[in-house]
């Protein structure tokens, strides 16, 4: 019942962070429209679209305490569905086959991330937790990932290598410890609410400090690669990375897959690939959307026939006038 309701909140809450998207972006469409746009967190709709992406980020964070790592994390797919289809509703945008294929693939994929994820009964408390950072497969495993992570910092920052791959493989190495504090400090929370007090315990605010930074610095790399790259790219390798991670963590931190069933296991990775699968197939070849710069409407003139609607051009450098070459405008003067 626990990891059903953990399932619930997961996909409730993506669901509701992917229409906090699409109504932020609403709000930005109509006020660029507005004769005199105002600033946008002036805006009700606005602040509606952050008050539901907070709620979503709440219960994503709370699910974390019901379900295990391995099915919370693959959840976010949803996101990427409901934004698809709630655009489609709200912002007018044209339904395409992709859509449709690319939600059944990641619906399917979900559904058996849901029937063939590992069974984790066991409660988390602070002092599993203590034991579970001096494991040697955890041990073993940070130190792999700092080392990878600091040959990838090299070639970002000496070598100024910016490729996305490189930006969203050191997001996902964050990612991997950002969710496993997530985790910890979702259950022992729930726990110290059940009666049951972890909150004591110095591992509990240990990992309140890792949550923090490792969430802040991948926000940070993710930026990043959101101001390179257009996010058609960006988001569906970053769901990849980012769930492949979090899986990773999940089965050497937590040993979440240690009692799993070698079929459950195939068909939970068979799950995982559905969904991976599916999400990029909703973003191939979706183009990003700019918001129209208002053209300059020159009306009516008198006694001339040249009535038209003239865009100037910002880069050149007769901007806002007519370009003296133009045959046209000369032959109508």
């Amino acid at each position: 019942q626990a990891q059903l309701l953990g399932v619930l909140l997961a996909a409730a809450s993506n669901f509701l962070i992917s229409a906090s998207l699409n109504i932020q972006k609403c709000a930005h469409l109509r006020l660029a429209c507005q004769a005199e746009p105002k600033p946008y967190y002036r805006s009700k709709l606005w602040w509606c679209g952050i008050t539901l992406l907070g709620l979503g980020e709440v219960g994503n964070f709370t699910a974390y305490g019901f379900a295990p790592i391995t099915l919370v994390a693959p959840l976010g797919c949803v996101s990427v569905i409901g934004s698809a289809f709630i655009s489609v509703l709200f912002l007018k945008k044209s339904m395409r086959a992709a859509d449709i294929l690319g939600g059944t693939l990641t619906v399917t994929g979900t559904y058996l991330l849901v029937t063939f994820t590992p069974n984790v009964p066991q409660e988390l408390t602070a002092r599993r937790v203590q034991n579970y950072l001096v494991s040697w497969p955890f041990l073993v495993y940070s130190i792999l990932e700092m080392i990878i992570f600091c040959i990838l910092l090299y070639f970002y920052k000496r070598r100024a290598v910016k490729h996305i791959m490189v930006l969203l493989m050191m997001v996902a190495l964050l990612a991997s410890l950002t969710v496993i504090a997530v985790k910890a400090v979702a259950s022992m929370i729930t726990l110290s609410a059940k009666g049951k007090m972890q909150l004591t315990y110095p591992v509990f605010y240990i990992m309140i400090v890792l949550m923090a930074t490792s969430c802040a610095f991948q926000v940070k790399f993710l930026n990043q690669a959101m101001h390179v790259y257009e996010a058609t790219a960006v988001v569906p390798i970053n769901f990849v990375f980012f769930t492949t991670s979090a899986i990773i963590s999940g089965v050497i931190f937590y040993q979440e897959f240690q009692s799993a069933a070698l079929l459950s296991m195939f068909m939970f990775l068979f799950g995982c690939l559905l969904s991976f699968l599916g999400v990029f197939v909703i973003a191939r070849n979706k183009r990003e959307e700019h918001v129209q710069i208002p053209f300059i409407d020159c009306g009516h003139i008198p006694g001339q026939k040249l009535t038209g609607r003239i865009q100037p051009d910002s880069q050149s450098s007769c901007y806002g006038t007519l370009n003296n070459e133009d045959d046209s405008v000369k032959s109508q003067s």
